[in-house]
């Protein structure tokens, strides 16, 4: 339950030191209420329970090379 805290907190540490370009996902049992709340805070995907590893990677790649 820790992901509204711990999460922007990353993305903070990572500006912090430079590293912006590293994309910050999470996985699990997030509920979709906080879903923009963790986008607004800078992270680059959410993937809950089940979701296919094929299409959370796609979704990855895609965000990777646009950047």
């Amino acid at each position: 339950g820790g992901h509204k805290t711990l999460i922007p907190e990353l993305v903070k540490a990572l500006k912090t030191i430079g590293r912006p370009d590293i994309l910050v996902v999470a996985g699990g049992v997030i509920p979709q209420k906080d879903y923009p709340f963790l986008f607004s805070h800078g992270i680059a995907g959410i993937f809950g329970p089940g979701t296919p590893i094929a299409q959370s990677a796609k979704a990855i790649l895609e965000k990777l090379l646009a950047k």
